[in-house]
């Protein structure tokens, strides 16, 4: 699939938002000052520039490359990310979610071409043409991004730091920071105002989202699907490992203080170099930078889910921190209850996980991975023989690349690879697309819930499987919500925000 140029940005209604400091649009777009040189977000709560002297960029990136500097007030590299790189499927945005995931730290730009099918010069003619900047430079101001969460955040000598932000060298992690921020790496520093330092080795993260944004509902969602040895929910705080390239990390989450649009994530690396791919992952496992405004306004106009909507604007699709591991957390689920789910994966992670150095509380290992997996010998586990087969299946396909999962899959020939393993059919390669690859726009075929949920709004699931485009996924949510409530919080009716204007022109 060929990428596609977005629309350019509508400055008229791009300036109104900046006008009313509208926080919905953070991360879709940043304002650029000539008077000043810099870039806000457009919830800035400068005093607003006049429209004679701004101009609009997709990404910070693009106004880094166009000789801004990011404003020091409203942080404009610290908001959600843009909504489009989950819900689009074309090449840009492939190689966009790769790039968030350290794709290019770990295999350079000939890899993420590579990965995607491309040229090296053929992706930097796509990215250039919607982005105005390749993929170097995005990294570069993915690097800088992490460079400042560890300068702000830790007590680490700023040569660590740069190492553990990618940077090739110091000189060049002091330049980078220079250009980005416009201040050195010690003023960050010296003006950051940490809170209260955590254990030796544990940094403590705010991860934005969008409002409306319940956390505890997606946390509790999590926590009712947590493995022993895996993952941890004490009601509060979900706490999981993840396994990153450079060795596993744990890291807890739980609602921001307040009640505000986030969520607090403490993580303990083995490296720190996987800072950034750490928070990218997380991310994806809370749907942070999802777009709720859209979202609503398109189900809420159903009459079917209008009060559904109502009771809990905002609801979002819970995650996975590696799809791989959702795939075979889904086989493993078929046609058994949660709780049994649960059971089999703890003893899947007990015969082939990756032991911790030391156990984390009650968690003592990472997820296998697929080249164990497909080795393991799982006769103990308490699976039947079919199952075990197509766990065996699957982890060889993961291992030899038929099947690929990573942040940069083709979502339409993900499908299509695991509906040809045996024992894979629709509705797994669906829930592996709805909670691994992060698609919107997904319906489980056949699933019982949704239909009793559906038989209740009297609808039928041929009709709800087209009704609800592009946002299925999250109508499966509200649906599963009305069937299964010990899954989920329910709220009062708040009625939801209002609609967004369009930011781009249709010419």
């Amino acid at each position: 699939m060929l990428g596609r140029v977005t629309p350019p940005l509508d400055p008229e209604r791009c300036y109104r938002a900046v006008a009313s400091r509208d926080a919905r649009f953070d991360g879709w777009f940043v304002t650029a000052v000539a008077t000043t040189g810099i870039y806000c977000r457009p919830s800035c709560p400068a005093r607003t520039p006049h429209a004679g002297n701004v101009s609009f960029f997709s990404t910070a990136t693009a106004a880094q490359g166009a000789g801004y500097r990011a404003c020091r007030r409203c942080r404009p590299d610290a908001v959600p990310g843009s909504p489009e790189w989950d819900v689009r499927a074309d090449v840009v945005a492939r190689a966009m979610r790769l790039i968030a995931d350290g794709e290019v730290e770990r295999a350079g730009v000939p890899g993420l071409a590579a990965r995607l099918g491309y040229s090296e010069r053929q992706l930097h003619r796509l990215l250039v043409a919607e982005l105005e900047v390749g993929a170097l430079a995005l990294a570069r101001a993915r690097r800088a991004q992490t460079a400042r969460v560890l300068v702000e955040t830790t007590a680490l000598p700023m040569s660590d730091v740069a190492f553990a932000a990618g940077f090739a060298s110091l000189r060049q992690f002091n330049d980078t920071v220079r250009e980005v921020f416009a201040t050195t790496p010690s003023e960050l520093r010296r003006r950051a105002r940490p809170g209260r330092p955590g254990p030796a080795g544990e940094l403590t993260l705010r991860l934005a989202a969008r409002a409306p944004y319940d956390a505890a509902e997606v946390l509790l969602f999590l926590g009712v699907h947590a493995v022993p040895g895996l993952e941890e929910w004490d009601g509060t705080t979900f706490t999981r490992v993840l396994d990153l390239p450079h060795g596993p990390a744990v890291v807890a989450l739980s609602p921001a203080p307040g009640g505000g649009p986030a969520v607090v994530a403490r993580l303990r690396l083995a490296a720190l170099r996987d800072l950034g791919v750490a928070v990218a992952r997380c991310r994806r496992m809370l749907d942070l930078d999802a777009d709720p405004v859209a979202v609503d306004e398109a189900l809420g106009a159903d009459p079917a889910l209008a009060g559904p909507v109502a009771a809990a604007p905002g609801r979002r699709v819970p995650g996975a921190p590696d799809a791989a591991e959702l795939a075979v957390r889904a086989v493993l689920g078929q046609q058994v209850s949660v709780a049994g789910a649960r059971t089999l994966t703890a003893r899947v992670v007990a015969a082939a996980g990756a032991p911790l150095p030391e156990p984390a509380g009650t968690l003592t290992a990472a997820f296998p991975r697929p080249e164990a997996l497909a080795e393991a010998d799982l006769s103990a586990v308490g699976l039947t023989g079919a199952r075990r087969r197509t766990v065996h299946a699957l982890a060889a396909a993961l291992a030899d690349g038929a099947v690929r999962l990573d942040p940069g899959a083709d979502r339409e020939e993900a499908g299509r690879a695991l509906r040809a393993v045996p024992g894979i059919g629709p509705w797994t390669a669906a829930l592996v697309a709805l909670r691994g690859l992060g698609d919107p726009d997904v319906w489980l075929p056949g699933d019982l819930v949704l239909r009793r949920s559906l038989a209740g709004l009297g609808s039928s699931d041929s009709e709800a499987a087209t009704r609800w485009r592009p946002w299925r996924s999250y109508a499966v949510m509200h649906l599963w919500a009305r069937a299964a409530p010990s899954l989920f919080l329910r709220h009062p009716a708040t009625p939801p925000t209002s609609p967004a204007a369009p930011l781009r022109s249709a010419s």
